[in-house]
């Protein structure tokens, strides 16, 4: 039997592809792939502007049902689940230390090994995850990058009542700040896009900043010394990758707080060698999750009414590339794109 596939195989062109559907190993499951979530990395290996290797079949965001497994796992059988897409090694250092999500050898489906641009992908029983009924397919490929989001708070060590800063309100800053808040912190959150900037009330935050040079100003400084007692917030997590911004977490942070770095880019930050040990700060990094898409889930489910907003376009499976264009023009304001997967409407949401 074959199915259909959209692989990447060179800079910005897609090639559609009949390929044999993939034969499922004892402990897989055989899931058909209902709906694929886009995020910035997958433009930017479209774009061949990341350290992978094409030809790739992209998609790392999936949701879809269970059509085969094992005998033993036959409970799993038409359920609908999230796949979480991390391939850790499971011997190196970090993997034994428990930390998987930063292998020395870690892959991920779709950035560096074929992914969710097919019909049908064979996967690990343990690495799906089952749907919350009445959560919407489309809602639960989302699921992911909630866990990214899930591990960037969980590595913060919030408390209820503390204040924290959220610099970035894409995709994860706002399930950050949705995060934050679910857990009873008062969540401040900023951007350079006001209209970002302003979305994030819908995710928890109690007050939202735009950020412009000299961020921020003297009217923002004030609302944020009268919040937090002219401390500063006690958490930060930067969700932008910007340099700027996290010199801006660090200048801002409570002494003794802790600032998150989750947004990535390539690009140096200058810090003085005095913030850490003068303000005594915990600067520490987010890289994927630790197994934290149930949390995900059930995050998502709680608060579906926000998750939602976050779904602003929705494209046929055929119009894959119409997608990555959507999201490459500035003109044109995103929030996550979901991927229709053909014959997704044949199962129920």
């Amino acid at each position: 039997m074959t199915m259909r596939v959209a692989r990447t195989v060179a800079r910005e062109q897609l090639a559609f592809v009949e390929l044999p559907r993939p034969e499922r190993a004892p402990g897989e499951v055989l899931v058909r792939i209902l709906a694929v979530t886009l995020c910035g990395t997958d433009l930017h290996i479209f774009e061949d502007d990341y350290p992978t290797e094409l030809p790739l079949v992209q998609g790392h965001e999936l949701a879809g049902v269970v059509v085969e497994t094992d005998p033993d796992r036959a409970d799993l059988r038409g359920a609908r689940v999230v796949i979480d897409p991390v391939v850790a090694c499971g011997v190196c250092h970090a993997c034994r230390a428990g930390r998987p999500n930063v292998c020395a050898s870690l892959s991920v489906l779709g950035c560096y090994e074929d992914g969710g641009f097919a019909e049908f992908v064979a996967v690990p029983a343990t690495r799906v995850h089952r749907v919350p009924a009445g959560l919407p397919t489309e809602v639960a490929a989302l699921a992911e990058p909630t866990s990214i989001a899930l591990q960037a708070v969980t590595r913060s060590r919030p408390q209820p009542g503390e204040i924290a800063l959220v610099l970035g309100c894409g995709p994860i800053g706002l399930l950050a700040a949705l995060a934050l808040a679910d857990r009873g912190v008062i969540v401040l959150a900023a951007d350079t896009d006001a209209v970002r900037a302003a979305t994030a009330r819908g995710f928890g935050a109690s007050e939202t900043f735009v950020v412009a040079p000299g961020f921020p100003d003297a009217a923002q400084q004030r609302t944020i010394d009268e919040l937090t007692d002219h401390a500063g917030p006690i958490i930060v997590i930067e969700a932008t990758g910007v340099p700027a911004s996290l010199q801006n977490a660090v200048r801002l942070v409570a002494s003794g707080g802790r600032v998150v770095q989750v947004g990535i880019s390539t690009r140096t930050v200058e810090l003085s060698m005095t913030d850490l040990p003068y303000k005594e700060l915990d600067l520490l990094g987010s890289r994927n999750s630790l197994g934290l898409i149930p949390q995900g889930l059930d995050l998502l489910s709680r608060h579906r009414g926000a998750a939602e907003q976050l779904l602003t376009h929705a494209f046929a499976f055929d119009d894959l590339a119409d997608a990555f264009a959507a999201m490459a023009d500035p003109a044109v304001p995103t929030g996550k794109i979901v991927i229709r997967m053909p014959l997704a409407e044949a199962v129920p949401a």
